[in-house]
């Protein structure tokens, strides 16, 4: 199986059995499948989306039970072949950590969604090596448009700082290294040579991440639509994904041993194989001196393809059925090995702008384009490759490719949970209403159809009031006096306690219905302090005045009329954007 550490492995060391490609992920899907279909089905899939599905829609809510099936199943899916990261299941875990935090503090929704969010960040950061990447990566990943959860962006800070130094206490000073060893005197020398054929490599990362996406998607809903128990699936789809990897294996029996345990990088994390496109040096196929002559360009770039493409197949097949793991690390590995790709016919074609040395820049910026484009998380990706690869030469370039690789994949997202932006997410529901009618008086809300209205004497009695109810539709009235000044409010509702008691009824003026206290609102008002003012009263009609003459109502504005009015504003907003 493909190593799990990072670490590169001589092949020599062991003999394949594919048999055992077979049997071991089937028995790990099997357990995999039965513990999260009978005690937290919330926790198949990457991860990734429950939790943001839970900040948006859930009061930032998971279930305590989620994390610690999330957390075994895990290990269970990554360390018996299944093809999967470990940013999904960690970033599940964290989240719901923070979310059981909150929970047991009684803390507010909002500040329950913040500790749900900084955990998320704090998991990854410190599993992935990348504590800053972490962080941003948690206020990012929320939403699809260029936006960002900035009051997490402090605690998600300070979470990761405490995860980071604790994962470090566990595992040693090593967990401050990067993830990955690249030549520290790797450097970009060529910028303007160099860009044209880096955005081709943007454009290339974002139709492979579609690929990645349809094809994630699509087996999704085929397991989704099979007749069968759920909780087999998982076992099925693992026995699918170790023929994957046994199919590869033997078509490559060609080729040299070192190749053929290379391939099965297709399965568990991969990280061996993309350390050795890191670093050639540790490679058997791309040396100096194997890519000198055409074959042995055209014979790595054959095992990136298969790697690369069969690592979309694999993890499709594992994530997308139920399965339990990330899909960061397989991107990564993906980005890696098709940038390596475009590198390496840059390099064919082209060798005195694209050297034999930029192969790497090519692999790194394809790790950082490919997932920028397939999760909508430019910044917190290009942070991310940067520090798992110490490579912040390679900062600038990786802005190049992760901005065009991102435009280009505005369309589609691995996190269907995503919303837009904080305007359409749940969880801000009502905090922007008043930010979008703010500028907007209520004169320009105000309609001839408005300034058409009744108003009530203050001695007109009760019974001749019921009869002008059924002449209007109009649900509040204005009391004034004999000189036609504004003195009162009521409403239909304020008519109802009189109507059963004939007595009372029969002595019951207007006077005796309205609310006194209630102020107008004014033509200049804003439309942001009016929506308060519906807010705090019980009334759905309000009068309106003109500040030059506050005794003399002008017009009633209704409730609905902002409603409607918010609505076309906020599509005017969407559609600009």
């Amino acid at each position: 199986l493909a190593e799990i550490t990072g670490r590169v492995v001589h092949p020599s060391t062991y003999e394949v059995s594919p048999w055992l490609l077979l049997v071991v992920p089937t028995l790990g899907g099997l357990v995999s499948g039965f513990l999260v279909y009978r005690f937290a089905p919330e926790a198949e899939g990457h991860g990734t989306d429950s939790a943001i599905d839970a900040y948006h829609n859930k009061r930032g809510y998971i279930r305590p039970v989620v994390p610690l099936i999330k957390m075994v199943t895990s290990a269970i899916t990554l360390g018996t072949g299944g093809s999967g990261g470990r940013e999904g299941p960690i970033a599940q875990i964290g989240a719901g950590f923070g979310s059981f935090l909150a929970t047991r503090l009684r803390l507010s929704d909002n500040e329950r969604r913040t500790l749900m969010a900084a955990g998320l960040g704090a998991g990854i950061g410190a599993i992935f090596h990348a504590p800053l990447a972490g962080a941003i990566f948690a206020i990012e990943v929320l939403y699809r448009d260029p936006d960002f959860e900035a009051e997490g962006l402090i605690p998600a800070f300070i979470a990761t700082a405490v995860a980071y130094s604790v994962f470090s206490m566990a595992f040693g000073l090593n967990a401050f290294k990067p993830l990955f060893a690249v030549d520290p005197s790797l450097e970009f020398t060529k910028p303007w040579a160099l860009l044209g054929p880096l955005a081709v490599l943007a454009l290339t990362m974002a139709l492979a991440s579609l690929l990645y996406v349809k094809t994630f998607y699509g087996i999704h809903a085929a397991f989704q639509k099979m007749k069968m128990p759920r909780m087999l699936k998982p076992a099925l789809v693992a026995m699918l994904t170790g023929l994957t990897a046994v199919i590869i294996y033997f078509a490559l029996a060609n080729a040299h041993a070192a190749a053929r345990h290379d391939a099965l990088s297709v399965l568990s994390f991969g990280y061996g194989f993309l350390q050795k496109v890191l670093d050639p040096g540790s490679s058997t196929f791309l040396t100096s001196s194997a890519i000198a002559d055409g074959s042995g360009v055209g014979f790595a770039s054959t095992l990136l393809l298969i790697v690369g493409l069969g690592k979309i197949l694999t993890t499709a097949l594992t994530i997308g059925s139920g399965g339990s793991g990330g899909v960061f690390g397989p991107s990564m590995v993906i980005g890696g090995s098709l940038g390596a790709v475009v590198g390496l016919a840059f390099h064919k074609i082209m060798p005195g702008v694209v050297g034999y040395d930029d192969v790497v820049v090519f692999a790194i910026l394809g790790m950082a384009s490919f997932f920028a484009a397939a999760a909508n998380t430019p910044v917190s990706t290009l942070i991310m490759v940067s520090e798992m690869t110490d490579s912040y030469a390679l900062l600038m370039p990786s802005m190049w490719v992760c901005a065009l690789a991102y435009l280009v994949s505005r369309r589609w997202t691995l996190y269907r949970e995503q919303v837009a932006s904080r305007i359409d997410s749940p969880a801000h529901r009502g905090d922007f209403i008043i930010d979008i009618m703010r500028g907007l008086t209520v004169r320009q809300a105000m309609t001839d159809a408005h300034r058409r209205f009744l108003t009530v004497p203050l001695d007109m009695p009760l019974a001749e009031l019921g009869r002008i109810m059924t002449t209007t539709l109009q649900s509040s009235f204005p009391v004034v006096d004999n000189e036609g000044r504004y003195h009162g409010l009521f409403s239909l509702n304020d008519i109802r306690q009189f109507l059963y008691d004939s007595e009372v009824g029969s002595l019951a003026v207007a006077q005796d219905l309205e609310t006194v206290a209630l102020e107008p609102l004014t033509l200049e008002m804003d439309l942001s302090d009016a929506i308060t003012r519906f807010a705090e009263e019980p009334f759905d009609e309000l009068p309106v005045v003109d500040k030059a003459d506050p005794n003399r109502i002008v017009g009633m504005l209704k409730r609905q009329d902002l409603i409607t009015l918010y609505d076309k504003r906020l599509l005017e907003l969407r559609t600009a954007r």
